[in-house]
């Protein structure tokens, strides 16, 4: 496979390798504990928009794990077959709230306006999902690969990392400070420091990290030091109260219905989506020692992505990508194992099934899942950065495509926020003389909206349009070297492959 020596010099575990069960139950569980953030952000954002009941949420938090796990499994087997977990997606998520709003907003009879807006989001996300099928399966993606130089890949990776400085777990003025240092802190010393001095330290440093300031937020929460509301207070109690098993099955919440209006605002969150996926595909690969995804890596792992977003409709969440929290957790460990990931994802279908395990997970406060942010996603722009060593950074071409990429990756979304809604650019486009009677429309607001809030679908399209219509020689763009050390096709086999030589009759010539 291709990829340099001193590249993989730091992977402790390879991508088929196989570490001892107990070492890779707890690698595992690392890997999990890294995305437990987001994969209940998500739906608690959805539960807390459609006024879903409280009773209900439980439930609802635990079918997202069950597909996560389901998803990760299907991706690391089927798919791509890199060690990249599968989650809620933010990039679906102002889609998501856009359906919601309009459906709880008015609500057809008969039915809870809750369970109304879910149904539509369910078959927003499903018809959208199996446009990214066609996208994959068809090779779509895959035929861009030819245009995707470093000079696009590196912004994009970069805005991933960069995409939750601004997280309320890590910037809210009233935010427990000392607890999100802790866990920061913490996580340096154990994969930076000490990791040299032991295995243990240099394997599980995300998940000693949690451990400890965990364990020290639960003593005084239990002391009385931390009290209920405040950021670190951890209820122990509540994971007694929890139900013992959630009931989780396809079709729960009743039988999806579609909207072509919610869809095609679905589109631009599957797009988004699609552009965020291939920079985890380029991180990974960096990070696990490989050379850059072929094209039939990128074609079977989003073609995969979109399988499991239909799945996710039909179980009712709010769809299904790669996680990028979890490729940071590859550079901060050398920890590149599928399997490993695999066995976490059993963790998370577990989780969601047992309500004892899924509230004890949830009882890891914001300002410890703050630390984790840091350390994560700063290793993603670590990661992003590094793939600048294929480019000529004497190209003053180069530099300002990667500037004013970053740039408007930044800038772009934060306006989006301060603009507030699609409804509200709607109304914007519909004022203005120039752009009233062209972009005016609904579906193209929903559409602008949702990729403008999407950092880095704006740095990658921002780069791939200037980097692929500014002049520049392929030696000067990357693309030689990238090539050099790409995996080819042939390299990669699908799981169709898989078997058809499994069963194949040995050869006797």
């Amino acid at each position: 496979m291709a990829g340099n020596e001193d590249e993989s010099s730091f992977v402790q575990y390879g991508i088929d390798d196989k570490p001892p069960l107990g070492k890779s139950l707890l690698l595992g569980a690392q890997h999990y504990l890294t995305m437990v953030g987001a994969n209940i952000a998500v739906p608690l954002i959805l539960a807390g928009a459609m006024g879903m009941p409280d009773a209900v949420i439980p439930r609802f938090v635990g079918t997202f794990f069950v597909v996560s796990g389901i998803a990760t499994l299907a991706q690391t087997t089927f798919g791509n077959r890199y060690p990249i977990v599968q989650g809620a997606p933010f990039s679906m998520l102002a889609p998501a709230l856009a359906v919601i709003g309009v459906v709880t907003a008015n609500p057809p009879e008969g039915i809870v306006a809750w369970r109304a807006a879910l149904l539509q989001l369910q078959g927003a996300i499903i018809v959208a999902a199996l446009a990214e099928v066609a996208i994959g399966y068809l090779g779509l993606v895959g035929r861009l690969r030819k245009h995707l130089s470093p000079v696009v890949i590196v912004p994009v990776i970069v805005l991933i990392g960069l995409s939750l400085f601004n997280a309320p777990e890590i910037t809210t003025a009233t935010q427990n400070w000392w607890l999100v240092a802790l866990t920061l802190v913490t996580i340096v010393l154990f994969s930076q420091y000490l990791g040299g001095r032991s295995k243990i330290f240099q394997l599980f440093p995300v998940l000693l990290g949690i451990a400890v300031a965990w364990l020290l937020a639960a003593a005084l929460s239990v002391s009385g030091v931390f009290a209920p509301g405040t950021p670190g207070y951890i209820d122990l109690a509540s994971v007694a109260a929890a139900d013992p098993i959630h009931p989780i099955y396809p079709l729960q919440w009743g039988v999806p219905r579609v909207t072509p209006a919610f869809v095609i605002g679905m589109l631009a969150g599957v797009a988004a989506s699609i552009v965020e996926s291939i920079g985890d595909y380029h991180a990974v690969a960096r990070l696990s020692g490989m050379g850059a995804p072929s094209s039939e890596r990128m074609t079977h792992g989003i073609g995969m992505e979109g399988l499991m977003n239909v799945f996710s409709g039909v179980m009712g969440t709010g769809g299904s990508t790669s996680y990028s929290e979890n490729v940071g957790a590859i550079g901060l460990t050398g920890v590149a194992s599928r399997y490993v990931v695999q066995i976490g994802a059993a963790l998370m279908i577990l989780v969601g099934f047992v309500g004892y395990f899924g509230q004890l997970v949830a009882t890891i406060p914001s300002p410890i899942i703050g630390g984790l942010y840091i350390a994560m996603f700063a290793q993603i722009v670590g990661v992003g950065l590094s793939n600048l060593k294929y480019v000529d950074l004497d190209s003053s071409r180069n530099i300002f495509i990667i500037g004013i990429a970053l740039f408007s990756g930044l800038a772009v979304p934060e306006y989006m926020r301060n603009v507030g809604t699609a409804d509200a650019l709607q109304q914007g486009l519909a004022d203005s003389f120039l752009l009233g009677q062209l972009l005016g429309a609904d579906v193209v607001a929903n559409t602008l909206y949702v990729i403008g809030s999407t950092g880095m679908a704006v740095g990658g399209i921002v780069a791939f349009l200037l980097d692929n219509s500014i002049a520049g020689t392929a030696v000067e763009r990357g693309l030689t070297a990238w090539e050099e050390a790409a995996e080819e096709d042939e390299e990669f086999t699908s799981a169709y492959d898989r078997f058809v030589s499994e069963d194949q009759p040995p050869r006797t010539d």
